[in-house]
């Protein structure tokens, strides 16, 4: 519990108040009381019913798809900035667009930097976040951003499960630093997956690097958006002789076929954080809550505590 639980406020977007409620449970304080007003159009206004002067304001908003969401946000930056917040916090356990980080093609947007660009023109002063898609990015804000792990609610769950023989896997090549970290944690082998993609959410051709015969293999990913990837991962490694294939992963973006893809492939257990909510209801699909993780944080950052000191790696 906070000292002075007067000195900070926190306030939740319309999608993200789920997880926002959990979090004002764990700090013991309530959530803030805003309106979101819609009009015939769809456009939509933003209200704080209550005073905000002179407080620390910590906005909890996810910026998922639809844009609705980060448009949310904004709003809710500009309202605390004209309403003489003392500062204002965005919590934004996914961070939507963070795919798009540079131009990996000729006129092509880098999407993550403007909508960074956007938070802080609205008016944010400190940015808290959740395994964005790629560490670097944190360099497109010019506000303090504390990049929060997904490990430290994943990790003490797969030693949950006492697993004999364990392998962690990436489904590509470029998680493989995360997936490397995850195995000299664990004390346990790696093995990667080779892909290549024909289009965007579209996987060619997929090929493991290394032994996965008799072990039990975790994938570990970032996000799960159509669940290609990870899906084929999961029957090539069963096909190679893994005895239980299981995933994890920070994001459940999971769009259009993913939960089927899921349902229907060789995948033991899906496992997500909370940072974006999920519907379509999956039996191997679990979510872990990264509620006390961020209330931690709050903590931390009002009494200017050590941010690091509650990771795992």
């Amino acid at each position: 519990m906070m000292s002075d639980s007067n000195s900070f406020m926190v306030f939740s977007g319309t999608k993200s108040r789920y997880l926002a409620e959990k979090i004002c449970a764990s700090l013991g304080c309530p959530l803030g009381n805003l309106v979101i007003t819609h009009f015939a159009d769809g456009e939509f206004s933003v209200s704080y019913e209550e005073s905000i002067r002179g407080r620390d304001v910590f906005l909890v908003q996810s910026t998922f798809p639809n844009s609705d969401n980060l448009m949310e946000l904004l709003l809710m930056i500009d309202a605390a900035k004209r309403a003489s917040a003392k500062s204002i916090n965005a919590v934004v356990p996914y961070f939507g667009w963070a795919r798009q980080d540079r131009k990996d093609k000729p006129r092509v947007s880098i999407g993550a930097k403007l909508v960074a660009d956007m938070m802080s023109v609205a008016g944010i002063d400190r940015l808290i976040t959740m395994d964005l898609h790629a560490d670097q990015e944190q360099g497109f804000f010019n506000v303090p951003v504390d990049h929060l792990y997904a490990s430290s609610v994943l990790l003490p769950y797969i030693q949950s499960l006492n697993l004999e023989n364990l392998v962690i896997a990436t489904p590509d090549v470029g998680g493989s630093k995360r997936a490397n970290t995850y195995a000299k944690y664990l004390n346990c082998p790696l093995v990667l997956c080779n892909k290549t993609r024909s289009k965007p959410n579209e996987v060619g051709s997929m090929q493991i690097i290394g032994d996965v015969k008799n072990a039990n293999v975790i994938l570990v990913d970032d996000m799960v958006d159509t669940a290609g990837t990870i899906t084929k991962a999961a029957n090539l490694m069963k096909e190679k002789g893994a005895v239980s294939v299981r995933a994890i992963a920070s994001h459940c973006v999971m769009s259009g076929p993913a939960s089927e893809r899921i349902q229907e492939s060789a995948l033991e257990e899906m496992v997500f954080t909370d940072s974006i909510p999920y519907s379509n209801r999956c039996a191997k699909v679990k979510q872990l809550s990264i509620a006390e993780l961020i209330a931690e944080t709050i903590r931390r950052v009002e009494s200017n505590k050590s941010i690091s000191s509650q990771y795992l790696i």
